[in-house]
């Protein structure tokens, strides 16, 4: 009998541990901008995560990172990009510039 609960626990355990099959998005350019974007916007307090939401939690260097890497991607891809690429790269480059020019006191919006 004892036995017996032994083994519905591991049967019970290995059907927790089934994984859910990872579903990826879709391979887009967005795919490649989106990270840095989002990290700079970390770094520069724009959005915050869970466990940080009382801190006010800026890195403009790191900020100042993820926008020269985005300039370094739009360039080393100039010509090869659709239409909507090229927009969601400039949209996302002209915002963390905007705050990181704000954060930095560099202009004043």
């Amino acid at each position: 009998m004892n036995e017996n609960k032994k083994t519905q626990k591991e049967q019970s355990k290995k059907e927790e541990k089934k994984e859910v099959p990872l579903v990826l998005p879709p391979l887009e350019f967005s795919s490649l901008v989106l990270p840095f974007f989002t990290q700079g916007l970390l770094s520069l307090g724009q959005i915050k995560e869970e466990e940080e939401e009382k801190e006010d939690t800026q890195n403009l260097s790191l900020a100042k990172r993820m926008i020269d890497l985005l300039d370094l991607l739009k360039e080393r891809t100039k010509g090869n990009l659709k239409p909507e690429e090229e927009q969601f790269i400039e949209s996302s480059l002209h915002q963390l510039k905007l705050s990181y020019m704000e954060k930095a006191k560099i202009i004043k919006l």
